[in-house]
């Protein structure tokens, strides 16, 4: 295959002992890396490369329809009264740090996380934010449309991290996945930014599918489910992850059920070893395709019959068994985890924001974080292990009551100022980035922009700045956009 004009393949992959053909390569793994026979050459190419980065892995916690930061991690007690809101600040483990009261467990461990205050892009609506921060891109694609997503969208983070780790995650596990569903509309439209855009389809990180779609409630099931408006339609949404199954092609079936999973692995054992004889796998594709019995895989996804003491600490709820399944792909061998807290808009706290936000969302998401952060310390993971939390934007300094929809009052959309939590992977604990007005409207130092938050996860995955993706005709296009945020590290 020929380099375009002016391409020189030596300043790509540098990290890694990748050269572009290799990462060519690495970049044809499916789901469940079959059909790649160069694994091991890839594996042995690349065994004495030192990372740009510490992170082994991360952690992408998004939290969809915006978190307030008046009301989280940028709290203004001396603003007005319409702007500072009902809850207070609360000091920290960190000298002169406070967060709102309603994250103590947070605000205990402070030294393992940091915070910058000063993400900034320009659209406060709701879609084209996802496709802002799912993407780390400030500027929409032509064509965009906010209804569907299409082949034309930038490519997700996730699908960027996928491709340029795949080949150094462990086990033929998928290099990036997203948990525990797709985030979805309540009109049932999907909502961009999510997959692998012009990248095609065979670039999608791979989705667990582990909580059902409802229109109408929101947050951590089954026990913070709410709805916004409270319409009064019952949640009976069941947290269940599937099983792993063949891609199509191999008479194998999707296996949802929990009570099919051990008679399915056995006939999907016997099934594979039938096959592998038949059609002659070889060594290499008989170990990925030996994943779908890798009892560490199914573990993974099986949470909600994980350890009762692993589901005290993180909750028995969607929220807990989802950062759970991370903490344990990550241990697993995937490299990138991008898990939603709650469906599309959980976060969207338009009206009834103090009452949600303290009783419903806080608990949940306070518990189940601390809880990530305490089991990756424990056992020494964490300062390979990187955690971001942000959404795709943040939320008015004014507090607004809009009567027709809602009892109480809220924030709007907002996407001027977001503060976003960084931690593990090397990020200096107790550290803040950034600063914005007195207002919590703006920032007033070292704005950072959507490109430099996702150029901050690829460079702490290892991925050099050199490095590029190939499309179906050989034309590279950067990963990077932006610079990271140096000052986290």
């Amino acid at each position: 295959m020929s380099h375009p004009a002016g391409h020189n393949p030596s300043h790509d992959w540098q990290h890694g002992g990748f050269t572009r053909r290799q990462a060519l390569q690495a970049g044809a793994v499916g789901i469940l890396g079959l059909g790649m026979n160069h694994l091991l050459g890839l594996r042995e190419a690349n065994a004495e490369a030192q990372p740009l980065g510490k992170a082994k892995s991360l952690i992408f916690i998004f939290l969809s329809g915006g978190l307030s930061q008046h009301d989280s991690f940028d709290m203004k007690p001396n603003a007005p009264e319409n702007v500072r809101g009902e809850f207070k600040p609360i000091a920290t483990k960190t000298p002169g740090l406070q967060i709102c009261e309603h994250l103590p467990l947070l605000a205990q461990r402070s030294e393992m996380w940091a915070l910058c205050r000063s993400v900034t892009h320009g659209s406060n609506e709701h879609s084209a934010g996802h496709h802002m921060m799912l993407t780390g891109h400030s500027y929409l694609p032509t064509g965009f449309d906010p209804n569907s997503p299409k082949r034309t969208d930038r490519a997700s983070i996730a699908a960027i991290a996928g491709y340029a780790t795949r080949g150094q995650q462990k086990n033929n596990l998928p290099s990036a996945v997203v948990l525990p569903e797709r985030l979805v509309h309540n009109s049932g439209r999907v909502i961009p930014g999510q997959h692998a855009g012009e990248m095609g389809p065979k670039h999608d990180p791979w989705i667990i599918e582990a909580a059902p779609f409802h229109n109408m409630s929101y947050g951590a099931f089954p026990e913070y489910s709410f709805d916004h408006q409270i319409r009064g339609k019952a949640d009976d949404r069941v947290f269940q992850a599937p099983q792993l199954s063949l891609p199509q092609g191999l008479g194998m079936q999707s296996v949802r059920g929990r009570l099919e999973l051990l008679s399915s692995l056995k006939r999907q054992r016997r099934d594979l070893a039938q096959h592998a004889q038949v059609e002659n796998f070889d060594r290499l594709r008989q170990g990925a395709v030996s994943l779908l019995t890798d009892s560490s895989v199914h573990e993974a996804l099986d949470v909600t019959h994980a350890d009762a003491k692993d589901l005290e600490r993180y909750g028995r709820n969607s929220f807990g068994w989802s950062l759970l399944m991370a903490r344990k792909l990550v241990s697993a061998g995937v490299k990138l985890v991008q898990v939603n807290l709650g469906n599309d808009e959980t976060w969207d706290t338009h009206g009834n924001a103090f009452p949600h936000l303290k009783d419903k969302l806080f608990p949940p998401t306070d518990q189940a974080v601390s809880a990530l952060l305490d089991d990756l310390q424990s056992t020494g993971e964490l300062d390979e292990t990187m955690i971001v939390m942000a959404g795709e934007f943040g939320r008015t300094p004014k507090i607004t009551l809009l009567e027709k929809s809602y009892k109480l009052p809220g924030r709007d959309h907002w996407g001027a100022l977001q503060s976003v939590l960084f931690a593990g992977g090397g990020v200096r604990g107790g550290n803040v980035i950034g600063k914005s007005d007195a207002l919590g409207a703006y920032p007033t130092e070292r704005p950072v922009t959507p490109e430099n938050f996702a150029a901050t996860i690829y460079h702490a995955l290892g991925i050099p700045a050199t490095a590029a993706w190939y499309d179906v005709e050989d034309r590279p296009h950067h990963i990077y956009h932006g610079e990271p945020i140096a000052e986290l590290f």
